[in-house]
């Protein structure tokens, strides 16, 4: 086939004005498969419906989305993050500019010259953009909304984003599999950056504790959600899919989100970290979140992850992932020695990793199961926690 006027092609389309049949849909029928990024696992494959998809196409209105809308698309087709924007955009008859790959200088010099209105990125893409010694020249004052989900949302890139990037800021804490999902309007509350904002409307979070029951307010207890968008179940697998319900006492089906919060008194979710992330070490709970928040304050650390590592004397000791800052250099002694100072005794590391970079996942989720087994390393077999 030459092109649109090729004889072939011309007499595979239907006649010029027909309407096909129309399509009877179930809202519960599927919709998609998309696979999870396997952060703490294998990916397995989430079974969307044609209902949980639709409330993407509500929250665009809510958003900024229609006819007028340019949206750049710089995060793979196949991620449930680049669907939040992709849909909306296209639903309300906007325009979509991809981006074969995403490159800092790239995005914002096609930002430009398309005129964009909307962006979802990830945290680490904004942390790209906004660490270029170039980004206010460009102008950037078309954007009405850029939305970010997918990883951990740092509280001062949020500020320095809405100091100096135009439009709003939405933070969108939820899971590919559905279930509730909180909207930080960060942008209307720069008070509450260091949470991930309230319910969305319409859904319906809780916080369970270990067994199950409702954790008391103001504790911590793991995050539940409830609403329209909600998975069918993860594809061929039953067992997992189970693994990942909670029934409340009515009986009403709830999608676990593995991460660990509490409610602050206005109702905003604030976020402690990953369940499954979670370093247990002689018997107190140790948040790699709260590790990571102090090497972040280091000038001489770009990134920073925190996992723990096999201890015989403690179960499990924190060490510590760390990238070095631009024309910076790192002694991992001297890091470790500082953050030990800074933190509780069961949250000393026992080891600093530096590396060139952080394994992440093509949404730019970090991959805490690779450095697990490099932590272990780390230490060796009789290194103490806490130390």
């Amino acid at each position: 086939m030459e092109g649109l006027d090729d004889p072939a092609f011309q007499a595979w389309l239907a006649p010029e004005g027909s309407v096909g049949p129309r399509a009877s849909i179930d809202p519960e029928q599927p919709f998609n498969i998309i696979y999870s990024s396997g952060t703490t696992g294998a990916p397995k494959g989430i079974v969307q419906s044609h209902r949980m998809r639709w409330g993407h196409v509500v929250r665009g209105e809510t958003l900024g989305y229609d006819t007028s809308s340019i949206a750049i698309i710089s995060t793979p087709l196949y991620s449930n993050t680049t669907l939040v924007s992709l849909v909306p955009a296209l639903a309300r008859g906007g325009t979509v500019v991809l981006m074969r790959k995403f490159d800092a200088h790239a995005f914002l010099e096609v930002a430009q010259a398309v005129r964009a209105t909307h962006a979802m990125l990830v945290p680490v893409q904004y942390r790209r953009l906004m660490d270029l010694t170039d980004f206010d020249r460009f102008d950037l004052s078309s954007f009405r909304m850029k939305t970010c989900t997918s990883a951990p949302f740092a509280a001062e890139l949020k500020d320095d984003i809405l100091r100096r990037w135009p439009g709003g800021l939405v933070e969108i804490f939820g899971m590919t599999e559905g279930g509730g999902t909180c909207l930080l309007f960060a942008h209307e509350h720069p008070d509450k950056l260091h949470t991930v904002g309230r319910p969305a409307e319409g859904h319906d979070i809780r916080l369970i504790d270990e067994d199950g029951r409702a954790a008391p307010q103001g504790e911590l207890g793991e995050v539940v959600g409830r609403s329209g968008a909600m998975m069918i179940g993860y594809h061929n697998q039953p067992e997992k899919t189970r693994e990942a319900e909670w029934y409340d006492a009515e009986g009403r089906r709830f999608i676990r989100t593995g991460d660990i919060g509490r409610f602050d008194p206005d109702g905003f979710l604030v976020l402690m970290d990953r369940k499954k992330d979670m370093i247990i070490s002689g018997g107190f709970n140790i948040y790699p979140s709260d590790i990571e928040a102090v090497l972040a304050r280091h000038p001489a650390v770009a990134e920073a992850a925190v996992v723990g590592a096999p201890s015989r004397a403690w179960g499990e000791t924190p060490v510590a992932f760390v990238t070095a800052a631009p024309d910076a250099s790192l002694d991992r002694e001297e890091l470790r020695a500082w953050v030990n100072r800074q933190v509780g005794k069961t949250q000393r590391l026992a080891a600093v990793v530096v590396r060139d970079a952080l394994p992440r996942s093509t949404i730019g989720k970090v991959l805490k199961r690779e450095l697990r087994d490099e932590a272990a390393a780390a230490i060796g077999e009789e290194a103490p926690a806490g130390v």
